[in-house]
């Protein structure tokens, strides 16, 4: 079954539970949320995926906080949000598509990747910066932002 992926409308509850998945400060999701569009995907009436995607200079877009429901994982989700964000992308007549992950995020660089995206930078110690609390996932230290492009 394929999840059904749509703009969240004004009014319709934010899955702040996924995309505190993604991003564990509030403050910077709420930042992120004013400025774009969020978008989700659902089975069955159950939200089980969310993106963000935010405009960030002309002809340039940002995918933010692509997360999928933990007990979800591994069934092409993900892989969906992206491809959805893509087309999105498109409709906004974007020439390039950008995103970034922590240096822990071991899943999510490869699904970038395999969606087409590059390697373009590193942002050091961004996570460090930007977050109170440290964080790990695979048992790595979070501290970087790999920062990945696609030209459409």
């Amino acid at each position: 079954m394929e999840p059904v992926i749509k703009k969240l409308e004004d009014g319709e509850r934010i899955p702040y539970d996924l995309l505190l998945l993604a991003d564990p400060s509030k403050p910077i999701v709420e930042d992120y949320l004013a400025r774009g569009s969020c978008y989700t995907a659902s089975l069955a009436d159950e939200c089980v995926g969310v993106f963000v995607l935010l405009r960030t200079r002309p002809e340039t877009v940002e995918i933010v906080n692509v997360a999928v429901k933990e007990d979800m994982q591994g069934r092409g989700i993900g892989k969906r949000l992206v491809q959805k964000a893509l087309e999105a992308a498109r409709e906004m007549n974007a020439k390039t598509v950008e995103i970034g992950t922590g240096n822990s995020s071991i899943q999510q660089l490869a699904l970038y990747q395999k969606c087409g995206f590059r390697m373009v930078g590193v942002d050091s110690d961004f996570f460090v910066r930007h977050y109170a609390e440290p964080i790990f996932e695979n048992g790595i230290p979070c501290r970087d932002m790999i920062r990945l492009r696609l030209e459409l």
